[in-house]
């Protein structure tokens, strides 16, 4: 009697009675169960629901000293203890209870935000240091903590180990220590002033030309520029350079303050270098005054390769350049005729660089009121001046600037931040360049920008690529000043580590092969329970139908299988799985061309006798979907390079990077999707709903597989 209670009550926890009866030919866990099902009654009432029951079992399974359950039981009842992952593994030492993975992605995030990103000296692989003995260790100690008289600390500070090379970085006011910096009699009265107008505050910015659209290499830029302000309690703004109409679309200006938005960042404030043309226009002509710049006639050409000859309107007069410069913005010059240059020459040799350039172009913002516009060189550093930026941030190629950039602020006398370099981020397999992107658009290579196959911010986006994975992505790499080349794969893991934990499961079939199941055990078709997230019931439960008929992936089928196969075949039966039924081949029909149409199985529940070995996802009544599945766009990991693509790019296409699926079946739990919502479709990988998509018409793209298993046939 006492046994069919137990067994009445382990089932009435959610095990099956084939469960329920193993349990309790375990005497030890039967009776660890009873006591902790009993306990739980009693704050919970006689119904104790299956998530709960999963927990007290895996509780009773687990537990090695039995004086902590009615503690653990409590817990469990009162929903302090309410997912599996805080039960399992061993009990850590400061939290107990703590979700590690979760634990390990928070921490890592507030670092970041804390402290700023990771360094090249960050990345660097520290020499083992031989344990000192235990004497040795209190001699140093003592010798340590005091010398002449003071207090030593030998050890790094948690900043120094988090952050290395960052360090360098001067705190706001003291850019004059920073190596390389030019000093003039007036730089303390000007960063005096800087002070009093920012108090101290660190300022940084991200400038963007809004003639493309953000890449993975942008999204590097956008976490250290914000994350570095974050970390110090600053500020930073987004601010367009926008100096070239004729490039400039006003669709870029919108997908770069939502790309923004969409990796979590606010900036303090949206500027556009347009913003300050006339006082750019009012030093400029400063300039000429101080003999520092002048009216050139070279031609575009004449400028160009390592020794172009020096301009023979170098030593012209500077009233004559002052009247020739009020020309050019008068339209008295067509474009190509006449520059505006400064007098210095750059690290890379490049002499006397263009500050102003005629162009008839209508400014998006502007409009007519100009035909001339300011050049990177020229403007960058001022605006930086006017925004009063504390850290300048920028990639490697720019280092070349660096010079122009303190000559400029210091021939006019104003406020001078300082230009820090750090390596690009850039990925194997990959092309960002604005120019290949349209020149693969024009060979219909890609659909668009957007096109899920690019590393552009808009396309990892609609392929399914979370912000917090990117985010994550760029703080693992962290901050370095050489360039950085890595593996899509990365990438693709920090995807997988959030998508597994927001991403609900569904079920789809990509290649559907019809069961027919001869004695279904209802006379209509049964609704599942199934859980959206396996390893936390408590996220909720979706539900889908179950009937006679089913659709199975092709794949999971063999007449005549090769050694090791353990999916459904003569003689091996498979479970479907969340049913809690195993089916077992029967007929197998055939069409005239003798492929296999359908199958005739039976089911017996999967309590009912020994296990199968695999258990194979299914639907039943499911939606028709188009599910296009993304593979790498180029076959060389370095398709722009000459030595291993010889023919170039666009000769390295992949072939086999898009397959379209146009009727593949999914479970109705995704009917009312929306685009960019994700799924976890089980076994097959993780997918995002396209914006393609209409009503009764959902088109998914594969966001990315999942992680490989070797050992899986």
């Amino acid at each position: 009697m006492a046994a069919l209670d137990s067994l009445s009550l382990f089932t009435g926890l959610g095990l099956s009675e084939h469960k329920a009866r193993e349990t309790l030919k375990n005497t030890a866990l039967s009776a660890q169960l009873r006591e902790a099902a009993t306990q739980a009654q009693q704050t919970l009432g006689c119904t104790i629901d299956k998530a709960t029951g999963t927990l007290l079992y895996g509780l009773a399974s687990r537990l090695r000293d039995p004086r902590r359950l009615s503690f653990l039981v409590s817990y469990i009842a009162n929903r302090k203890i309410h997912t599996e992952t805080q039960l399992s593994g061993e009990a850590r030492a400061a939290l107990k209870w703590a979700d590690g993975k979760m634990i390990k992605h928070e921490v890592d995030m507030q670092v970041l935000h804390l402290l700023g990103p990771k360094t090249e000296t960050d990345l660097e692989k520290k020499p083992k240091v031989a344990k000192a003995r235990p004497e040795e260790t209190d001699r140093r100690t003592a010798k340590d903590v005091v010398e002449n008289g003071e207090a030593v600390v030998q050890t790094l500070s948690l900043m120094e180990q988090l952050r290395g090379e960052a360090l360098k970085f001067h705190k706001p006011g003291e850019n004059y220590k920073t190596p390389g910096y030019v000093t003039t009699p007036h730089t303390m009265d000007l960063l005096k002033q800087h002070l009093e107008i920012t108090g101290g505050q660190v300022r940084t910015r991200f400038p963007p030309e809004p003639n493309g659209i953000l890449h993975i290499g942008h999204a590097k830029a956008i976490n250290f520029n914000f994350g570095y302000a974050k970390a110090n309690n600053g500020i930073c703004f987004l601010r367009f350079d926008d100096t070239n109409p004729e490039k400039e679309e006003a669709k870029f200006f919108t997908a770069i303050c939502d790309m923004v938005a969409w990796l979590g960042y606010t900036p303090y404030k949206v500027t556009y270098a347009s913003n300050y043309f006339d006082q750019l226009y009012v030093w400029a002509e400063e300039l000429i005054r101080r003999g520092q710049a002048y009216v050139c006639h070279q031609r575009g050409e004449e400028l160009k390769g390592h020794n172009p000859l020096p301009s023979p309107w170098r030593d012209r007069p500077t009233e004559e350049s002052l009247l020739l410069f009020e020309a050019m913005r008068k339209g008295k010059f067509a474009e190509g005729e006449a520059t505006l240059r400064m007098k210095l020459v750059m690290e890379d040799g490049k002499m006397d660089p263009v500050a102003y350039r005629v162009k008839y172009t209508p400014h998006h913002r502007t409009g007519d009121t100009w035909c001339i516009y300011p050049t990177y060189d020229y403007t960058h550093c001022l605006c930086d001046s006017i925004e009063h930026i504390t850290h300048s941030l920028c990639t490697k190629e720019f280092q070349a600037r660096r010079s122009s950039y303190f000559w400029l602020c210091n021939a006019l006398d104003v406020y001078c931040p300082v230009q820090w370099e750090y390596g690009r981020l850039n990925l194997h397999y990959a092309v960002v360049s604005k120019r290949k992107i349209l020149q693969l658009v024009a060979a219909g290579a890609v659909r668009d920008w957007d096109d899920p196959r690019l590393f552009t911010l808009t396309a990892l986006r609609r392929r399914g690529f979370p912000p917090e994975a990117i985010n994550n992505f760029c703080a693992r790499v962290g901050v370095t000043v050489a360039q950085t080349t890595m593996e899509p794969h990365l990438l693709e893991a920090c995807v997988r580590d959030v998508l597994n934990d927001t991403a609900p499961r569904a079920m789809a079939v990509l290649e559907p092969l019809q069961v027919v199941i001869a004695n279904f055990p209802a006379a209509k078709s049964l609704d599942i329970q199934v859980p959206s997230f396996p390893a936390d019931e408590t996220k909720g439960f979706h539900q889908i139908p179950f009937g006679p008929i089913v659709f199975i992936e092709r794949t999971d089928f063999r007449e005549e299988p090769e050694p090791g196969y353990k999916r459904l075949a003569w003689g091996q039966p498979v479970g479907l799985r969340h049913t809690g039924y195993i089916i077992e081949l029967q007929h197998v029909v055939k069409g005239p061309s003798g492929c296999v149409e359908r199958l005739e199985v039976t089911c017996r529940r999967a309590d009912a006798g020994e296990k199968p070995k695999a258990f194979i996802h299914w639907v039943s009544q499911p939606l028709t979907c188009e599910i296009r599945l993304y593979e790498r766009l180029f076959q060389h990991k370095n398709p722009e390079d000459p030595a291993e693509v010889p023919g170039g790019f666009l000769s390295d296409l992949n072939p086999a990077s898009l397959q379209v699926v146009e009727a593949a079946l999914v479970d109705c739990s995704v009917a009312l999707a929306k685009p960019f919502d994700k799924f976890q479709f089980e076994r097959l990988g993780y997918f995002s709903v396209d914006p393609d998509s209409r009503q009764g018409q959902l088109v998914f793209n594969r966001t990315v597989t999942l992680k490989e298993d070797p050992g899986k046939v």
